[in-house]
């Protein structure tokens, strides 16, 4: 089964929660495990989607308990571990869908990049090295269906 790591941040723009629902509901539709950070946001958005059609959603939560979770989840796993979760998102997924941005989304972009693991940004901040050129190896999409298809995982 592919799993994608859909990432982004609580706080979220409409347009972010609108693009997070439907990659979660494209993904879905696929067969893919959708693996969040299971709280509200791009999070829940994700898990909203996926859960529409059926599909599986792992949700890794930074407290030590299920409580705040969204009831979208297939899988709530608590953590207790904090904003170190993020890596466990960043490490599980075949490729890192990033939806919007925050400190806690860039870090999992960062970790997944470091990882070599395929990351696609919609939307969001754009990380750019000290000339002000992207940083390489992050793909810029301008659609849900685009980031899927950026991943490559869906031929």
């Amino acid at each position: 089964m592919i799993q994608v790591s859909v990432c982004g941040p609580r706080e979220a723009a409409p347009q972010d929660v609108a693009n997070a629902r439907e990659i979660g509901r494209l993904l879905g539709e696929r067969g893919a495990a959708v693996i969040c950070g299971g709280y509200g946001g791009v999070m829940e958005a994700a898990a909203e989607g996926a859960s529409s059609v059926g599909g599986l959603v792992v949700g890794v939560l930074s407290g030590p308990t299920r409580g705040g979770a969204t009831p979208y989840l297939t899988v709530a796993i608590p953590t207790g571990m904090g904003e170190a979760r993020n890596a466990v998102i960043a490490l599980a997924g075949d490729a890192v869908i990033v939806v919007g941005g925050s400190w806690g989304t860039l870090s999992e972009l960062a970790l997944a990049r470091r990882n070599g693991t395929v990351v696609v940004q919609l939307g969001g901040w754009r990380v750019v090295d000290e000339k002000g050129r992207p940083v390489e190896g992050v793909r810029y999409a301008d659609s849900p269906v685009e980031a899927l298809w950026l991943t490559g995982l869906f031929g």
